[in-house]
């Protein structure tokens, strides 16, 4: 059986003692380097498979050191510390001797307790409606995803004339595939950045650090299935070249599965 585009892109092999080896996928290249979403899922991928993990991921955080050069790499994942049912972990992504990516992620064991959501998913036209995938593909890792915008598309004329930041949208993967912590991990990062929207100005940006919060775990995951997700992304302030960006992702059914909050380098 073929792997999924996806998987063979963040596959790793051991090398023991939670040490991993990778290899960078053409089908996920950016402008430099990787999507930075299939790098923070292959992070993350280190910790689920290391044989000291406990529980379900709740929250994962990487920061791009750098971009990662076209090639192998070596991903180290340790447990900081382990307790009754929760669980620290420190992950390095290095390539060529050098740190390119650091991160930390909490896992826990998850238990049945009170819950709701308290943000509602954003009222939407049907993934039907909106049509055949509408946001523009200039970088490969795009043509993975099933992307329908449907408010706060990328503008068609960079004028200096936006006057607000915020994205609505369907996506999956494409081709489809069932959804589990690693693809909600890279699908948290899909939306392009908020300054070209906001500015109407086509600026060099990058994702320099980003937080994923799991609001889900592995069985609810399982149930939403290959099936579209709901995503919204809006920014809070732009000021002395970095921005800030809050996202959302819920199933189609709209219970909220993950947040997430990203700080963005932008020049100009």
């Amino acid at each position: 059986m073929t792997l999924h585009v996806f998987d063979q892109a963040i596959a790793l092999q051991p090398l023991g003692d939670g040490r991993f080896t990778g290899n960078t996928s053409p089908a996920y290249a950016n402008m430099v380097g990787p999507f930075g979403g299939v790098t923070a899922a292959t992070a993350l991928s280190a910790v689920l498979q290391h044989p000291d993990l406990l529980g379900e991921p709740v929250a994962l955080t990487v920061n791009y050191a750098a971009a990662l050069a076209d090639g192998p790499f070596e991903v180290i994942a340790r447990a900081a510390r382990s307790n009754r049912s929760t669980q620290h972990w420190v992950v390095e992504i290095v390539q060529s001797g050098e740190t390119v990516l650091t991160g930390t992620a909490l896992t826990a064991a998850r238990r049945d307790t009170w819950s709701v959501d308290e943000l509602a998913a954003p009222d939407m036209p049907t993934p039907d409606a909106v049509g055949k995938p509408n946001m523009a593909a200039p970088v490969e890792w795009v043509k993975r995803y099933d992307i329908r915008i449907t408010e706060g598309a990328i503008p068609t004329a960079w004028d200096g004339g936006g006057d607000a930041s915020r994205t609505t949208l369907w996506m999956r993967d494409e081709p489809a595939r069932p959804l589990d912590f690693c693809s909600l991990a890279a699908m948290a990062d899909v939306f392009y950045p908020r300054v070209w929207l906001r500015r109407a100005t086509r600026v060099p940006a990058g994702t320099v650090s980003m937080t994923v919060y799991f609001h889900a775990g592995s069985a609810q995951l399982a149930a939403a299935g290959a099936g579209w997700l709901k995503g919204q992304a809006q920014a809070q302030a732009f000021r002395n070249g970095f921005f800030d960006q809050t996202a959302q992702v819920w199933n189609e059914a709209g219970h909220l599965l993950a947040t997430t909050h990203q700080v963005v380098y932008f020049k100009g």
